[in-house]
């Protein structure tokens, strides 16, 4: 009966921002018990009022089932298994950790191994979809764990997942498929901000590149999803320019392992990377177009 996905969960989720707080009401919705926890206390306050426990976690720890880390990247992931306060040697025997980050395949080997020593489960459980299908239950989850481990989370990723990609029992699975995915992500949005910028150049405005170039063959997911945000002016970050620098940086450390050329990646993270350096790097990724409209000479529509 333990694994029986009828049976509604103890929850936390460490990490609050756009994609943790959408992962957090969609597992309410699910009729799950969810404490929150960030050090943004707003956040952590607003899902309380949401239906979120008010409990202290510390006091509770023992009690959960399920354990999904929503935080930016290795160092923080490790620092909330295993760091001063790790939550890890709190949780009772069976619980399953879902790593959601984006992080090393190597990394993520490490940390199931620790979790095991502990009794825990660990799932390598990358996410992608957005912050808006984060809030819908509609995201895509790459993972690779143990049986135990998906049975475990299965209430769970029913409840935030609109498909879940088992990739089998190695874990760092996951992490390599995501690593494949943001591979992907990262060079579409630079080559989205590109191709917008040199359209600006012969006349071609954002709104009609956008309204053109999405019923034709060069489209993305990312051309279509980020571009209005550059029509709109509207930099507040769903996904800042700071993930791609990080992200794009764990691709080519794979690649640099595996003896595995990435031009194209290198190309689309120096974009990222000098972004940041004009001070973007707080602001929605498709501010790296900024990037080239300042080379260019151009005016995007927010600086018009």
């Amino acid at each position: 009966m333990e694994n029986d996905p009828t049976i509604k969960r103890n929850l936390a989720v460490i990490g609050l921002g756009a994609m943790g707080y959408g992962m957090a009401t969609s597992a309410l919705r699910g009729q799950h018990k969810v404490w929150g926890i960030d050090i943004n206390l707003k956040r952590v306050a607003q899902l309380q009022a949401e239906g979120g426990q008010k409990s202290n976690l510390a006091d509770t720890a023992g009690l959960l089932d399920v354990i999904v880390v929503v935080v930016l990247n290795a160092a923080q992931t490790e620092d909330v298994l295993f760091g001063k306060n790790g939550i890890v040697p709190s949780l009772k025997p069976g619980a399953v950790v879902l790593v959601c980050a984006t992080v090393p395949p190597a990394f993520a080997k490490n940390m199931a191994a620790r979790c095991a020593e502990a009794d825990v489960h660990y799932l390598d459980a990358p996410i992608s979809g957005g912050s808006v299908k984060a809030a819908n239950g509609h995201l895509s989850i790459m993972a690779s764990g143990l049986p135990e481990a998906f049975g475990a989370a299965r209430p769970i990723l029913d409840s935030i997942a609109e498909t879940v990609f088992e990739l089998g029992e190695e874990v760092g699975a996951g992490s390599a498929m995501k690593a494949v995915n943001q591979l992907l992500a990262g060079v579409h949005i630079a080559t989205m901000a590109e191709a917008l910028t040199f359209g600006m150049s012969q006349g071609v405005s954002p709104d009609k590149f956008l309204e053109v170039i999405s019923k034709c063959a060069g489209t993305s997911w990312m051309l279509e999803n980020r571009t209005p945000h550059i029509i709109k002016g509207d930099y507040m970050p769903r996904s800042s320019v700071n993930i791609w620098p990080k992200d794009l940086g764990i691709v080519l450390d794979i690649a640099k392992s595996a003896q595995f050329s990435a031009p194209i990646t290198e190309a689309a993270l120096q974009q990222f990377v000098t972004a940041v350096d004009m001070g973007f790097g707080s602001e929605d990724d498709a501010a790296v177009a900024k990037v080239y409209a300042r080379n260019a000479g151009l005016t995007l529509p927010s600086e018009a």
